[in-house]
């Protein structure tokens, strides 16, 4: 064997395709390692300085990243998805009424999606990933509060259900949670769709007291 043979025969660094986790009790220093587990993407290790570093590899442009993604700056080019809070308070007496909630103010009334607090226009695609509500003191705790999501679509002044959700046996000063898999089907609304949320009791659950509600919204936002 010449001597650029046996150099290059002494400096090369295979790499080992691993069954189990490559960790740094397993790997010598210097040593790479590939990992490839079922339906995640390749991985390729390296013990270094004492350290297990690793990164992934893409056979299609995605990208996996396990833990927490910082930039300095971050531009989106494209599409992405992200989650929207909206406000929904409002002081009011019998819950019995159906009522048409506020859309970032305290504001509720029975006039229907025609009324522009009442409505939301939706730029992007969205689904209601959870409803939190909170009432006051309440005099019929036994009461059950009915929420729906309503729409008009584009070009239609036509209101219709898209979901809805009964709570039974609300609470005073206590928080409850509605979340997406709740409603009776996907509480998704449209592009272009006024998107509004109402509420009704089964029965008067108190005098004029506070409610506070929160909705959070699944965007999709495409560029």
């Amino acid at each position: 064997m010449d001597r650029d043979s046996r150099r290059i025969q002494n400096t090369k660094q295979p790499s080992l395709e691993f069954t189990g986790k490559p960790s740094l009790h397993s790997m010598v220093e210097g040593q790479m390692a590939i990992q490839k587990k079922s339906n995640t993407q390749l991985a390729i290790y390296r013990k270094k300085f004492g350290q297990l570093w690793k990164s992934f590899m893409s056979n299609n442009g995605d990208q996996y990243v396990e833990r927490t993604l910082t930039s300095k700056i971050l531009k989106y080019t494209h599409k992405f998805v992200d989650y929207r809070v909206f406000v929904h308070n409002f002081t009011d007496g019998n819950i019995s009424d159906t009522h048409y909630l506020g859309w970032g103010s305290v504001n509720e009334d029975d006039t229907g999606m025609d009324k522009a607090s009442n409505a939301y226009l939706t730029p992007f695609n969205m689904t209601c990933h959870k409803i939190l509500f909170r009432p006051e003191t309440l005099s019929n705790s036994t009461t059950d509060i009915t929420f729906t999501v309503i729409k008009q679509d584009d070009g239609d002044t036509t209101t219709d259900t898209v979901a809805s959700f009964q709570y039974n046996n609300i609470s005073s000063d206590t928080l409850a949670t509605i979340n997406e898999s709740d409603f009776n089907t996907s509480p998704k609304v449209e592009a272009g769709d006024k998107v509004g949320l109402k509420l009704v009791g089964s029965a008067d659950a108190s005098g004029t007291i506070d409610w506070y509600i929160t909705s959070v919204w699944r965007v999709e936002i495409e560029i």
